[in-house]
């Protein structure tokens, strides 16, 4: 037998015990530094920056891509002080006591000679001990203004719900593509074939929604597609607060104080107690449109009140727990308090209500 007969079982059996359709590994992407422009980001992983779904007689669903990244997901506790006032006043004590050494220095050299003399020694010591006196002052300002601020925010803090705490680093490991704006009554009508919506208007936010009709309408989208690579969804809790914080880390997207919020959000001082159309006001950095007030947005996770304390690091989402369905982003009708980045809301899936909303991502196998 030659060798070649007798190694041709053997490779025969190998390729039979290989499994049949092997899925490929899931591709590496970098993760989003912060800084780098989303386009940028997009050339540089050969992604493109935006879809269009084609959703029929005219109507389209634009897309924007979410890199690939980490953040901290949760209501942040406020830093603590960098100073503070027995520190401050450590320093000022050192200052005196080398002004101290000084003037016992100045007193002793008048009792040699009788005449008072500055010595080159003498003039450094007093300028060290000045300047150490008058840092210790400023320091101890400053440790007194940091205390009266942490405790502020500290307070404000211990005000918010327990279900956005404790604040922890999640890490998206796969980009993906979310909605510009929440599904507008237009773009629901035009899968549905009509919208449960109170407040009529092609371009406003198709609202009055339960999970069951959300659900359905990505169900049949992704179906109208006729792709088996795609998929329309919810995004999970953890895509939808990285999208809406878009890099920072303050209250609102806009910034920490609340007339920040004007510019990107329909809220109760401004909405006029009514939904607006949607892409009216400033996108955040990711180039998405009212991810804060107008209307509510579902989320795909299952409403846990302790999600934040047993997610995960990496990708989360809560499959278990309450059948309750997580709403995120606020209405027209809240305070300002409910529009942060960080608030979470829940109904059961047959629930509805006039403020409910969505807005839907694409996975894919990129």
């Amino acid at each position: 037998m030659t060798f070649r007969s007798r190694i041709a079982p053997l490779l025969a059996l190998v390729f039979l015990t290989l499994p049949l359709g092997a899925a490929e590994a899931p591709r590496v992407f970098p993760l989003w530094d912060g800084k780098e422009a989303v386009a940028t980001y997009a050339e540089r992983v050969h992604l493109p920056a935006t879809k269009s779904l084609d959703l029929g007689n005219g109507v389209t669903l634009d897309l924007v891509l979410i890199p690939a990244g980490q953040f901290i997901m949760g209501s942040e506790e406020p830093a603590k002080p960098s100073v503070t006032v027995p520190e401050a006043e450590v320093l000022i004590g050192i200052g005196i006591c080398a002004m101290w050494v000084s003037l016992l220095l100045l007193s002793n050299n008048y009792n040699k000679k009788k005449t008072y003399s500055f010595s080159l020694r003498w003039l450094i010591l007093l300028t060290i001990s000045t300047g150490l006196c008058l840092g210790g002052i400023a320091r101890r300002i400053l440790a007194q203004q940091e205390a009266a601020r942490y405790e502020t925010e500290l307070a404000a803090f211990n005000k918010l719900p327990p279900e956005e705490k404790p604040a922890h680093s999640v890490t998206l490991t796969q980009p993906f593509y979310m909605g510009k704006y929440t599904v507008t009554q237009e773009q629901y009508s035009a899968i549905m074939g009509t919208t449960p919506s109170r407040f009529k208007g092609a371009q406003l936010p198709v609202e009055s929604m339960m999970w069951n009709d959300v659900t359905a309408f990505c169900a049949k989208l992704t179906e109208k597609l006729k792709n088996k690579a795609l998929s329309v969804r919810l995004p999970t809790e953890a895509q939808w607060e990285y999208a809406c914080r878009a890099g920072t880390r303050t209250r609102f997207y806009s910034g920490d104080l609340d007339g920040d919020l004007d510019a990107v959000g329909w809220y109760y001082s401004n909405s006029g107690r009514m939904p607006h159309p949607v892409g009216q006001k400033k996108a955040n950095a990711f180039g998405l449109y009212d991810m804060v007030g107008n209307m509510e947005q579902y989320c795909e996770d299952n409403y846990d009140a302790k999600y934040y304390s047993i997610s995960p690091e990496l990708n989360p989402i809560r499959s278990e727990g309450e059948t309750d369905r997580v709403l995120r982003g606020a209405c027209y009708a809240d305070n300002l308090i409910n529009c942060r980045s960080s608030y979470r809301y829940h109904v059961t899936p047959k629930d509805w209500g006039s403020f409910s909303g969505f807005r839907v991502m694409l996975s894919s196998t990129l």
